[in-house]
């Protein structure tokens, strides 16, 4: 009688390699969605945000929809004022700059730049401007264009339609994704294999402390930058307080990047005001207690040293994101690239303990 020869045992299909074509799937229908895909990112932002209030509610035995509810109209009324308050101040202090630049102009080509060829050696030339004609041929070409925006949207309802439609979409799906925000985590981890769930559930809680820090942690940090610059600017009688303050904080989100574009507008600003070195030193003196409260306070409780970035690789993310989807790929850049970094990280570490890196 014959003897039977075991067979081979079937090898299971690569999972790197299905994960590998998901992930490149995925990217393609990023790519091929990305015009429609705006509202859904802004929604789901806005429900990652809103997320931990609701599950705090709800441990306080809140219905999860009444807790949405809850948050939901905190948020919004936030944002109104926010609006109310803030944005008409910004705009009347940018008009007010507007204004000035030609005096601003004038102050830098009659003083400034002697200064800087006597004091320092410097050759530069800048031409003179005639900004009464300047500013008559450039508030002609704002009418034109204005008219011919305003011709083109009451030509093209249906865009103007699509439009109104995409804002109206953002709070619809923010809704709904906070009041479900666990179910469809839960359901996308469930998507893995069994073998990686459990370290793709471990990297995921790391990668939700480092975007939440930045999200959330950064976010404050950067309007509570904004809110001292803004009021220290103000207390020293800078006309143009807000609009530095806003400046300064949105310029925060890159370390140091804040202060220094900051205390340079603003040195600039105030010079040109007062027309006194004083001021200057006022000037330093609000962005080194700002400096001061960052590194001492904001940053160390409301982001720690979670999100691991190197100031350059904010930059390149930043850059990159724009380059790749324009303003969508600015919106997900940083949060997309603390992401990369917790997966690199354990990546990496996974590298140091294979044989791979120990062989000789």
């Amino acid at each position: 009688m014959a003897e039977l020869i075991p067979q081979p045992p079937q090898l299971p299909v690569n999972r790197w390699w299905l994960a590998l074509i998901a992930v490149l799937v995925l990217g393609l229908l990023l790519h091929l969605l990305q015009p429609i895909l705006l509202p859904f990112v802004l929604g789901a932002l806005i429900a990652y945000l809103g997320d931990p209030l609701v599950d705090q509610l709800e441990r306080r035995r809140v219905n999860r929809t009444v807790g949405v509810v809850v948050v939901f109209l905190l948020l919004t009324l936030i944002v109104l004022a926010v609006l109310l308050i803030a944005v008409p101040n910004i705009l009347q202090q940018l008009d007010a700059l507007i204004r000035k630049l030609p005096a601003l102009y004038q102050w830098f080509f009659e003083q400034a730049l002697p200064w800087l060829r006597e004091r320092l050696n410097v050759s530069a030339y800048l031409p003179q401007v005639d900004w009464s004609e300047q500013l008559a041929d450039n508030w002609q070409s704002v009418g034109k264009i204005t008219a011919g925006a305003l011709k083109n949207m009451s030509a093209s309802g249906a865009a103007l339609v699509l439009a109104l439609a995409n804002l109206a979409l953002v709070p619809v799906v923010a809704f709904y994704l906070m009041r479900d925000w666990d179910i469809v985590v839960e359901k996308i981890l469930n998507l893995f294999p069994l073998a990686w769930q459990s370290n793709v559930s471990y990297m995921v809680k790391e990668a939700d402390e480092v975007v939440g820090a930045f999200l959330r942690g950064q976010f404050i940090v950067m309007c509570a930058l904004g809110t001292i610059y803004g009021f220290g600017l103000w207390m020293i009688g800078v006309q143009l307080a807000l609009v530095l303050g806003v400046i300064a904080g949105l310029a925060s989100i890159v370390p140091y990047l804040g202060f220094i574009v900051g205390i340079l507008a603003s040195a600039v600003a105030a010079y040109a005001q007062f027309q006194e070195w004083t001021m200057l030193i006022w000037v330093a003196l609000v962005f080194g207690v700002g400096q001061l409260l960052e590194s001492m306070v904001l940053t160390p409780v409301l982001v720690g040293d979670r999100i691991g970035l190197h100031p350059v690789a904010v930059i390149f993310a930043l850059m990159a994101g724009g380059q790749l989807a324009g303003f969508l790929g600015v919106l997900l850049a940083l949060p997309v690239a603390a992401v990369v970094m917790v997966f690199l990280r354990h990546a990496v570490d996974h590298y140091q303990a294979s044989d791979i890196y120990g062989a000789d």
